[in-house]
């Protein structure tokens, strides 16, 4: 820690609430980067307090933590162009080849990561209060204290987040039905069935692909279909996955390399989201599985 000596009792004290801060900072965020940055900013503002008058020292950090955190939700609420890019999940693939213990750490991973896509859709006083109490037992009355509102506005908000993650089809566990979905549409796209497309994408589908030159987003069942299209020679390359814990296919070149990852989220028996990316530096980045190799 920059301006620290080791011996420092404040900065071990501090150092003892790192690891909590940054899971409460990243679970808020979404970002290891921007997470890293409010717990550096909480640890200067520390630096500057009297702490005579801090009475709770996991307490005061915590809300600092968050009300920081709120900010930069905020902030990207307003300039949500800004940002994008250093927000996007990391990418945790493993193959789908039916459960084995040793993909057990993995798959927790992949769960966590799926939770933070799903959170992304919250507001950010939802996000906060959900994040603070679920997942780190933080009391409504200083929640309340974060957000500037009554113990009973934080526990409605908190309530109104759990609700929408509740709402959301847990990708935890992808279920055969979901699976077969996702093979009808590989399937059509691989015919040029069209009309088959349509039947298992939700009217309002978006697909994003994250390609080297930036993000392209599509609209519509009508638009989606109308641009999947799945060679033979990329089908015998490729094999089920999931991506951080959604059904999806990976695809290799003739050399081995990533050609592209391909996540599809599946409610009432159509795809509602697909996600494609095929941004080489992003591939080479993330902890992929080796084709026809099992992690």
């Amino acid at each position: 820690m920059s301006g620290s000596s080791p011996k420092d009792p404040l900065a071990e004290a501090f150092e003892a609430h790192r690891g909590r801060l940054r899971a409460v900072a990243h679970r808020v965020l979404g970002s290891h980067a921007d997470a890293e940055d409010v717990v550096q900013e909480a640890w200067l503002r520390l630096s500057r307090q009297d702490t005579e008058t801090i009475e709770n020292l996991a307490g005061w950090l915590t809300t600092v933590v968050g009300r920081l955190s709120f900010d930069v939700l905020r902030s990207r609420r307003a300039h949500p162009h800004t940002s994008y890019d250093d927000r996007l999940p990391e990418l945790v693939v493993i193959a789908d080849d039916g459960p084995a213990p040793e993909d057990d750490v993995a798959l927790a991973d992949s769960v966590g990561l799926a939770l933070l896509v799903v959170l992304d859709s919250l507001g950010p006083s939802e996000r906060l209060a959900f994040v603070l109490h679920d997942l780190f037992a933080v009391p409504f009355d200083e929640i309340g204290r974060i957000l500037g509102r009554s113990t009973n506005a934080a526990k409605m908000l908190a309530s109104r987040a759990r609700g929408k993650v509740r709402a959301t089809e847990r990708p935890a566990a992808v279920g055969r039905e979901q699976r077969e979905v996702v093979e009808a549409f590989l399937a059509a796209a691989r015919r040029g069935d069209f009309e088959g497309l349509l039947r298992v994408l939700d009217p309002d589908v978006r697909r994003t692909v994250q390609t080297s030159d930036g993000v392209i987003v599509t609209l519509g069942a009508t638009e989606v279909a109308a641009g999947a299209r799945l060679s033979a020679d990329a089908a015998v390359r490729g094999r089920a996955v999931l991506v951080n814990g959604r059904p999806g296919v990976m695809s290799w070149h003739a050399d081995g390399t990533p050609l592209s990852v391909v996540a599809f989220t599946v409610a009432e028996g159509r795809i509602t989201d697909i996600t494609v990316v095929v941004d080489p530096v992003r591939l080479a980045a993330a902890d992929l599985p080796d084709p026809g190799v099992r992690r």
